[in-house]
């Protein structure tokens, strides 16, 4: 718990030195290559910040963009496992899925927002469906690749003990392709925010993404960089809510990050290791084990 401190308060350094950096950039209107001088320094953009927290409009749009994104990467989220885990297991599902997933999965879910307009009633459907498509392959193609390295003697273990299909999705397949789904789930919730941003800009009424790109179309720089710190702020809450929901599902996993390096074992003195016979492999002694050349 000691070192925990340390950690928070360098990452909280490294935060305060970039909006410093940022403030002096803009203060002085550097313009070095970069130019700065039309940025809005940290503080207009506090200011700005100050002056909306306490509206209406920001927090509905905040609400909007929430639904949108938690809406449509849940539906991605239990889709992509399930077909990923069939298209896995199953040839059938693979040869009737693959192909049509294969030649969708190129296509940026961005540019599908045409598609959207034309295939549901309304913008709001047709943003979550953005957002669907977005999380929906990063998911499937985790789960798949996860779910086809698994071992087949775990598999085997199962149905030789009298369990059926079933049992061992449940006791094999799921548990011991869940890291690699957890990617999948972290990569997509990132890559969904990317596109719920893009498609309010484009087809939106309200949300975040359409709030900051009508800021920009006003020529109001601070109200575009309150937009962007609150998608950022969105972004890194359900990043880490996704990630802290993994680490709970798979406490049983063994946790190596971050991990205290193992300590060197000193060798005495005077003494030096026999060396292999021929033919004979030399294997290290483990920590904290005496060397069988010391004894």
């Amino acid at each position: 718990m000691t070192t925990v401190w340390p950690r928070y308060a360098l990452r909280a350094l490294s935060l305060a030195a970039a909006l410093g950096l940022w403030q002096l950039l803009t203060a002085f209107d550097v313009n070095v290559w970069l130019r700065f001088e039309q940025f809005p320094t940290v503080v207009d953009v506090a200011r700005e910040f100050g002056e909306r927290i306490g509206s209406g409009p920001y927090w509905q749009d905040l609400t909007d963009s929430l639904t949108r994104i938690v809406t449509g990467f849940a539906l991605a989220a239990v889709a992509g496992v399930a077909i990923g885990t069939a298209v896995a297991r199953s040839r059938l599902a693979a040869d009737l899925l693959g192909p049509v997933l294969e030649v969708l999965r190129p296509i940026p879910a961005i540019a599908l927002v045409p598609v959207a307009i034309l295939l549901f009633p309304s913008n709001e459907q047709g943003i979550v469906f953005i957002t669907f498509t977005a999380a929906f392959f990063p998911v499937m193609v985790s789960t798949r690749h996860a779910v086809r390295a698994l071992t087949p003697v775990w598999e085997e273990a199962v149905l030789t003990m009298g369990g059926g299909r079933w049992r061992v999705l449940g006791s094999v397949v799921l548990p011991g392709a869940l890291p690699g789904i957890l990617g999948g789930l972290s990569v997509g919730i990132g890559v969904s925010w990317i596109c719920v941003i893009s498609a309010e800009m484009i087809s939106g009424e309200y949300g975040v993404g359409y709030r900051t790109w009508q800021d920009y179309t006003v020529v109001d720089y601070p109200g575009v960089f309150v937009g962007m710190a609150t998608i950022g702020v969105l972004g890194w809450l359900t990043s880490t809510a996704v990630e802290l929901a993994g680490r709970r599902v798979t406490r049983w996993l063994p946790r190596t990050e971050h991990a205290e390096p193992v300590p060197k074992v000193r060798r005495a003195r005077g003494i030096s290791p026999t060396p292999p016979l021929p033919g004979q492999v030399s294997t290290p002694p483990l920590p904290g084990q005496v060397s069988p050349a010391g004894d």
